[in-house]
């Protein structure tokens, strides 16, 4: 899908506004309800979908990002099916049960901790993620086991939403 926001990143800083922050700050939960959204085939208002998030508390109005439960909140309200597994052994079995997924983890590189929401889903050719690294240009493979996946990468403190119509 041609509309599909790949890279956070590549959003200029003074559009797309998250708060008083820019989206490639902090928008990654936005973002990642986006595409899932894009990938179920919705149309999606994104300055909308912003200031739905703006509006989630406790998170100061967007400026320190998109609250852990913020997607399937997010979805549940607008009439979505949402499955949310704590149990990374058990995401390839979900991811595979629901048409798209919203996975949010933890990263740590050095002394730098950080926090982030992808889209994803499974295709013929494994587990695709969009806007996973700050240098995407495209989808992203995760390949046969997002459990593999997470573990590869060192990645900690997962939790999958897994998101269907009802």
């Amino acid at each position: 899908m041609k509309d599909l926001i790949y890279c956070q990143h590549a959003i200029p800083k003074e559009e797309l506004r998250y708060g008083f922050r820019s989206s490639a700050a902090t928008g990654c939960g936005w973002i990642a309800t986006y595409n899932a959204l894009r990938l179920l085939g919705k149309r999606v208002n994104k300055e909308e979908l912003i200031r739905y998030y703006e509006r989630q508390l406790p998170l100061l109005h967007g400026n320190t990002g998109t609250s852990i439960w913020g997607p399937a909140a997010f979805f549940r309200h607008h009439g979505f099916r949402v499955q949310v597994e704590l149990r990374r052994n058990r995401f390839d079995a979900v991811a595979a049960e629901h048409p798209v997924c919203i996975l949010f983890y933890y990263w740590c590189k050095g002394l730098k901790l950080g926090a982030h929401f992808v889209a994803l889903h499974k295709t013929d050719r494994g587990f695709v993620g969009y806007n996973t690294y700050s240098n995407s240009t495209g989808p992203d493979s995760y390949g046969d086991s997002l459990d593999g996946f997470l573990k590869k990468r060192g990645y900690f403190g997962c939790v999958l939403m897994g998101i269907k119509e009802k």
